[in-house]
């Protein structure tokens, strides 16, 4: 059963290089200029041009939000932001809820996601109790797709032209990851993780 007041509480989550923590106020300024690279935006379909106001405010609020999580992702030894996650959309009568993540574009292909989406799934089905998490992908993007796939991701289904972007139509794919119904399988290198 999903338990609704896990939603309220903003942990930290260490991993082996990064950590997730609660998306505060010393988060917007990288942030923003996360969201001001033309990459970034392409890969997360994002049209508004948030100003640094807006984040600064979005973020100050983070902490008092109850019914969704945003953390931002930060490399364990120096404190850099490295991205940020939210897992929002909380259907409570189905434990299901929707996952998304933006990383700097210094801190791709190195991992660092597919660390971040395993911190934040195991939190998701272990804490918060859901048993089904979520998520969009646009097929020009198959980075991101490999990661969602590494981390027991599979694609569910595909919106027909659901962003426009460049003056082009472009798919959405919608892929989810269920929670695990017994022990982790090992992993082909023997070591045991969750997905």
């Amino acid at each position: 059963m999903i338990d609704a007041t896990a939603l309220a509480e903003k942990p930290v989550l260490p991993g082996t290089r990064i950590q997730l923590v609660p998306l505060s106020p010393r988060h917007a300024a990288a942030f923003h200029a996360t969201f001001r690279d033309p990459g970034v935006r392409r890969l997360t379909g994002t049209h508004h041009d948030w100003t640094l106001a807006e984040l600064q405010d979005w973020c100050a609020r983070a902490a008092t939000r109850t019914d969704r999580l945003d953390l931002a992702i930060e490399d364990r030894e120096t404190g850099e932001y490295l991205g940020e996650l939210a897992l929002s959309g909380i259907d409570k009568d189905n434990a299901s809820g929707t996952f998304r993540i933006s990383l700097a574009a210094n801190a791709t292909d190195r991992g660092i996601g597919s660390e971040a989406i395993r911190l934040l799934l195991g939190h998701a089905f272990d804490r918060v109790g859901l048993h089904r998490v979520q998520l969009e992908v646009f097929p020009f993007n198959p980075r991101a797709r490999r990661a969602y796939e590494k981390c027991g991701f599979e694609v569910e289904g595909r919106l027909r032209e659901a962003l426009f972007w460049d003056g082009e139509w472009h798919d959405v794919l919608v892929m989810a990851a269920l929670a695990p119904t017994g022990p982790p399988a090992p992993q082909a290198d023997g070591d045991e993780r969750r997905p």
